[in-house]
């Protein structure tokens, strides 16, 4: 029964509670607070999804090495 309410209602129900838990932050510490903590629950999230994907890194350093080294030639 559990799994089935869960399968049917559970993103609504974390919406819930993530909804609530960030309107009790935001009575708390104040708005520019609240929503730098949902930045960082989001990248957290966006993080934490590729790893259960399996995508790899969220940024390609290789890349971002590669062209910073071309770019700036001190950096090496």
């Amino acid at each position: 029964m559990w799994k089935e309410w869960w399968e049917t209602y559970g993103g609504r129900s974390v919406g819930i509670a993530a909804g609530f838990l960030l309107g009790i932050i935001y009575l708390i510490s104040g708005f520019w607070d609240m929503l730098f903590f949902a930045l960082l629950m989001g990248v957290g999230y966006a993080i934490g999804k590729n790893k259960d994907l399996k995508r790899g890194p969220l940024l390609p350093w290789g890349r971002l090495t590669e062209w910073m080294n071309d770019r700036w030639p001190w950096t090496r």
